[in-house]
């Protein structure tokens, strides 16, 4: 089993929500997390608030610059993410797939590395890991 984030990014196009109430928005969300929850695949699902409420931390520059929001393009912004544990990557793009979000929005699917695939004799590693002990996430 891996572990995939899907992250839902926003796009210029008009999104299939528009028009609808916050509760049929819920409703759509709520039905695709049961069948996660009901498949045993899903870890975590967070929304995020909207960009003009966040922050952006640049550190191109010699010192970090803080900006506030609005910021940047709609195709950089992404409005939420899935962590599910699934047994290959085809899976995870299935799932992907089955999303209620299709319309103004492309979902990225990248894998998380565990910690068992990073040097085992690195001093940070090792600090993470019994962190990781102590609060029951190994």
């Amino acid at each position: 089993m891996a572990k995939y984030m899907l992250i839902m990014r926003s796009t210029d196009a008009p999104s299939e929500f528009e028009g609808k109430s916050f509760d049929e928005i819920l409703e759509a969300v709520g039905r695709f997390n049961e069948e996660l929850i009901r498949a045993g695949v899903l870890v975590a699902a967070e929304g995020l608030e909207d960009p003009a409420e966040g922050v952006v931390v640049d550190f191109t520059g010699e010192a970090p610059v803080v900006t506030d929001g609005p910021y940047g393009e709609t195709k950089e912004l992404f409005s939420g993410f899935y962590l599910i544990e699934v047994a290959s990557k085809e899976e995870a793009v299935e799932w992907a797939k089955r999303m209620p979000l299709s319309g103004g929005t492309k979902t990225e699917i990248r894998r998380v590395p565990t910690i068992d695939e990073f040097p085992q004799d690195n001093e940070w590693i090792q600090k993470e890991r019994a962190w990781r002990e102590a609060n029951g996430q190994l």
